[in-house]
Formats: structure tokens, sequence, C-alpha cells
């Protein structure tokens, strides 16, 4: 398993991030990085978010050249109105193109979707929350989670494997996962409020979770992540991990706290191909 930085589009010399746990001929993904787009600083260059200040315009043709880069459709992609909550959104040919142009035609406050139809991509967008992205190469169905920390603390990824044995017949041991590029737990510092929703809400994982740096404890999103995908019995080969700092990475990735809060976003996308 490993994970890689491409460039897919070498006229715009855009760059995708890949894993390689999923087979290409069953699912297009991708996760996108900052270069190759037209939007202007802050948000320079290929920001994807629609929801951050920046040119509507400008972001429909980052959205256009990054989907067609994957081989995908930008006018049918389905993405939703992140809250940084636990809602998980089941979708289909209905909802092709929903927020893919309008921002508050968005599937509204829902942080995970789910679907089996081929050639509907997924997208959400991200600037150092953790995206976890999920194939199941057995019954045809993918999703995507938003793992900011109140999304990983409600185990929001858990919940989407669950949702999709639920709604699709998924096993967890079948499932290939993967978590993304995100803050690392060598950037994200915490205060003690959300370090004790962490000891909570993962308890005995301490050591995993906590490294201590100058007095200030720091949070693992990543083992966090790894976690609850275990404990809905993931397998531990089917998680693929970017272990990639999107704060460190910022010249690569959108990061929200290395670029001051004004940025703009990367995009996790997924997409059955058949």
């Amino acid at each position: 398993m490993s994970f890689s930085l491409l460039e897919i589009d070498k006229t715009h010399h855009i760059y995708s991030g890949h894993f390689s746990l999923f087979p290409e001929e069953l699912a297009a993904h991708g996760l996108s990085g900052r270069k190759g787009g037209v939007s202007k600083a802050p948000w320079a260059s290929l920001d994807l978010g629609l929801h951050v200040g920046d040119d509507p315009e400008a972001v429909a043709e980052n959205r256009r050249r990054y989907l067609a880069a994957l081989g995908l459709d930008a006018a049918r992609f389905v993405t939703p109105e992140q809250v940084h909550g636990e809602h998980i959104a089941r979708v289909g040919e209905a909802e092709a193109g929903r927020g893919a142009l309008v921002y508050k035609d968005s599937i509204p406050e829902t942080d995970a979707l789910i679907t089996n139809v081929p050639k509907l991509p997924l997208l959400l967008c991200f600037a150092d929350c953790t995206p976890i992205l999920f194939l199941d190469p057995v019954h045809r169905a993918v999703g995507i989670a938003h793992g900011g920390w109140k999304g990983t603390v409600r185990r929001i990824g858990q919940k989407t494997v669950a949702r999709m044995h639920e709604e699709f017949g998924t096993k967890p041991e079948e499932l290939l996962t993967a978590i993304g590029p995100s803050i690392g737990p060598c950037c994200y510092e915490i205060g003690p409020e959300v370090e004790a929703k962490f000891r909570e809400a993962f308890p005995h994982h301490e050591a995993e979770l906590f490294t201590n740096a100058e007095g200030k404890t720091h949070l693992s999103l990543w083992a966090a992540n790894r976690i609850q995908l275990l404990d809905a019995g993931v397998l531990p080969e089917h998680i693929d991990e970017a272990k990639t700092c999107t704060s460190c990475h910022h010249e690569d990735f959108f990061s929200y706290r290395a670029d001051g809060g004004r940025t703009g976003r990367m995009a996790a996308v997924i997409a059955l191909r058949r």
C-alpha cells in the first residue's frame, strides 16, 4: 500500500493524491492538490470550495479541470453542505449534480456520502480535516466521510461502514478504506476540552492518540480514524494511509491553520467506473 501525489494534468500542472489500495479498474479517486487552478490569492489556485469567499466562476473552472483530469464529469458530481456532524446520505441518480455549481443546492447538513451508482462522483472538501474514502469491491459501492475532530470523535468513519452494510450489504472485512492528507499530530495542538472528548471516545488508546510537545498536547486524527475503522471490522491490510500533514505541506495542500484561516479547499473524490 502506498500514497503518492501524481501530476494528472500536464497542461495545467494539476496534482492529485492516489492510493495504490484502490483498484483503478473499479473506481476513480483522487485528493486534489492546491496547484493548477485559476483562483487568486488567498485561494490560489485550485480552490474547489464554493463556501469560502472565492469567485464562484473560478471555483467552477477549477472543478471542471480537476474532475476532467480524473476522467469524470464535473456536471454530475454530488457534494454536501459539511457541518462537522455525523449525518450520512445515500445518493443516487436523482442527486447527480447537487452542489456542483451552486452551493445552496448541496446535500444539506451532511458529512458523508455513499452510493452504488456507477459514474456518479462523490466530492467532499477539506483544509486540514481528514478525508476517509471507502470502496466495496464486492457489492460495488463507494463513500467519503469528513473526519474533522468533531466528526472523528463521533466516529463518523465507523458509522459510514455500518451504513454501507445496511444499504449495500457491505462486509467490513471486504471493505477497502483510505485516510487522506490532513493535519498531522506534528501540528495539531489541542486544548483540554478536545482532549477529554477523545479520551472518553477512545478509551485505552491514549498512547496512539496523544503526544506532548513543549507542554502542549497534540492529537493524531490519523490514529483516531484508523482505530474506529478497525473497531468497525475493517482489516488492517485494508486501511491505506497518506500520513501526509497538510499544515507541513501547505505548499501542496490547502491548510486552514498554516494559511491563517483564509484559504481554499482541496477535495476528495471517488466514483465507481462501472
